[in-house]
C-alpha cells in the first residue's frame, strides 16, 4: 500500500485477511459473552431518560428500515441505530470496562450485520477484530488515566479519552460489508478524522455532571460506520493517519505516540481478551471494591438501613475529584458517580442493576437520609498499599472490612447470565430472554443476524 502508515497497513491486513477459522475457541467464547453483556446493558438503558432521548432522536432521524435499536420495535437506518445503541449500552455505566469498549465496538457491526443479513460467524469475527484493533491503538496513545502503581504522589493524565476506538468501529463495520484492503485503509484513515474529543479529564473535574459523562459513543459510532460506507463509495481517507510527527495522536490531542507494540504478535495473540473486565455493579468502578466491602458487612451481619449510624468509605484518590464529591441529583449520571446514593441504594437491598438508578427511589426520604450518613475520601496510604476500607457504625459498634483494590471482578458464566436476565427483565418477555441467550451462545450457528435482533427487540 503506497503512502500508508506501516502500523495502519498492518492493522488493515489483519482486519481484511483474518477469517473466522483463525479465531481461537476462547476468543469465540469471549465474544459471545461480551456481546451478551453489552446487549443486556443496552436493554437496561432503554427505560432511562438518556436512553429514551437517544431512541427518540434516532426514530426522528429515521432513514431506511434496515437496523434495530436494542429493546425497541421497528427499524431505522444503520447510522441511527448505532447512534442510539452506543448510548444505550453505556447508559447505566454497567458495560464492561476494558476501556468502556462495548458501546463503540458492538453497535457498528451489529447494525450492519442486520442490514446486510450477515451470519453469526461474520458478526463474531467483526467484533473480535474491532476489539483487538482498539486495544492495540489505545496502548500506543494512552499513558493511563487514574490507575496507579505504588508511588509517592498520585498524578492525573493530562489527556485521555476514547477517540482511538473509532478505528475499531470502522474496521468492524468494514469487515461486515466486505471492504477490500484498499477500501479498509481509506475507511480507517477517515475514521481518525471522525472521532470525538478527549473528555475524560474534563468530566472528572466537572463538578456539575452532564449526561455526556466522559464520552458520547453513539455519536462517534456514526463516524465509524460512515467512514466504512464512504470507503465503499470510493472516498479517499488519510492513509498516513499514524504519522509519528503530525498524526492522529497529535490531531486528537493525546500526550504520546508509542507505536512499537501495535503490530507485535498481531494475528497470533489476541490481547484484548485478556483485558475484559465485567462490572458487578452499575456505577463507576472507582468505588466497586468498596461496594464489595460494604455489602459483605451488611449482609453477613444482617444490618438494616435503620440501624446504620454512619458509613465511612476510604479508597482511591479519585473519590475526592469534583465528579464524585458533588451530591446533587439531576440525572442517573449523578447516581453512577455519586457513592453516597449508590451505597444507600445497596443498603436498602434494591436489586443490583438499573433499579439502583430509579431517581424517584433515589430521591425518597429514606434513601436521602441514609446518604447523608455516608462519608467517602482517599485512604491516606492507598498509593502504598492499594487497600480499600469501609467502616459501618451500627448497633453501637463499628463493623470494618478491607480489601485490596481490584480492577477485575471475577464474574462467572452463571453471574453473566443472571446479569443479562435482570437487565433484560424490564423490556423482554421471559421467552425472548431465554431465546436471546441461547441464540448468542450459539451465534456461530445462525445464518442471519436478524434471528438474534428479533429476540432483543420488542
Amino acid at each position: 500500500m503506497k503512502n500508508a502508515s506501516p502500523e495502519l497497513e498492518g492493522l488493515v491486513k489483519f482486519a481484511c485477511n483474518t477469517k473466522y477459522e483463525d479465531l481461537p475457541q476462547k476468543v469465540v467464547r469471549d465474544v459471545k459473552f461480551f456481546l451478551m453483556d453489552s446487549i443486556g446493558c443496552g436493554l437496561a438503558g432503554v427505560t432511562t431518560d438518556p436512553g429514551k432521548m437517544f431512541i427518540s432522536l434516532a426514530k426522528r432521524l429515521g432513514g431506511p428500515a434496515e437496523s434495530s435499536i436494542i429493546g425497541v420495535n421497528g427499524k431505522v437506518s444503520c447510522v441511527n441505530a448505532v447512534l442510539a445503541n452506543g448510548q444505550l449500552i453505556n447508559a447505566i455505566d454497567y458495560d464492561s470496562i476494558s476501556g468502556h469498549t462495548p458501546p463503540y465496538i458492538v453497535p457498528p457491526p451489529l447494525a450492519l450485520a442486520e442490514s446486510v443479513k450477515a451470519n453469526g460467524k461474520q458478526l463474531i469475527l467483526a467484533i473480535a477484530i474491532g476489539l483487538e484493533i482498539v486495544t492495540r491503538v489505545s496502548r500506543a496513545l494512552t499513558k493511563g488515566l487514574f490507575m496507579t502503581t505504588k508511588q509517592e504522589k498520585f498524578t492525573w493524565s493530562e489527556r485521555s479519552g476514547y477517540a482511538s476506538h473509532n478505528f475499531g468501529a470502522a474496521a468492524s463495520a468494514g469487515k461486515i460489508i466486505g471492504l477490500d484492503e484498499a477500501q479498509m485503509l481509506h475507511a480507517m484513515g477517515t475514521a481518525g478524522h471522525m472521532s470525538q474529543v478527549l473528555t475524560w479529564i474534563r468530566y472528572t473535574f466537572q463538578e456539575h455532571r452532564a449526561m455526556t459523562k466522559y464520552c458520547v459513543p453513539g455519536w462517534q459510532n456514526t463516524g465509524g460506520v460512515m467512514a466504512a460506507l464512504l470507503a465503499q463509495e470510493g472516498f479517499i481517507g488519510d492513509t498516513t493517519i499514524f504519522d509519528p510527527e503530525q498524526g492522529f495522536w497529535k490531531l486528537a490531542g493525546y500526550e504520546t505516540w508509542n507505536s512499537e507494540k501495535i503490530l507485535e504478535g498481531l494475528g497470533k495473540q489476541w490481547d484484548f481478551f485478556n483485558k475484559i473486565i465485567y462490572k458487578p455493579y452499575p456505577s463507576c468502578r472507582m468505588f466497586q471494591t468498596e461496594l464489595d466491602c460494604f455489602l459483605k458487612i451488611i449482609n453477613e451481619n444482617s444490618i438494616s438501613p435503620g440501624e446504620v449510624e454512619s458509613i465511612l468509605v476510604l479508597g482511591h484518590p479519585t473519590l475526592e475529584a469534583p465528579a464524585f464529591t458533588n451530591r446533587e441529583v439531576k440525572s442517573i449520571v449523578d447516581v453512577q458517580f455519586g457513592p453516597a446514593y449508590t451505597f444507600a441504594m445497596a443498603a436498602h437491598r434494591i436489586p443490583v442493576g438499573v433499579d439502583w438508578q430509579d431517581l424517584e427511589r433515589v430521591k425518597s426520604p429514606e434513601v436521602q437520609a441514609l446518604a447523608q450518613k455516608i462519608t467517602y475520601r482517599t485512604y491516606p496510604e492507598f498509593l502504598a498499599k492499594r487497600i480499600s476500607i469501609v467502616e459501618v457504625k451500627a448497633r453501637g459498634k463499628i463493623f470494618k472490612e478491607e480489601k485490596e483494590f481490584v480492577n477485575l471482578h471475577e464474574l462467572t458464566e452463571a453471574d453473566l447470565f443472571t446479569k443479562f436476565r435482570h437487565n433484560a427483565s424490564r423490556i423482554l418477555t421471559e421467552n425472548k430472554i431465554e431465546n436471546a441467550i441461547l441464540t448468542m451462545m450459539e451465534l456461530e450457528k445462525i445464518n442471519d443476524v436478524n434471528e438474534l435482533t428479533a429476540y432483543i427487540t420488542m
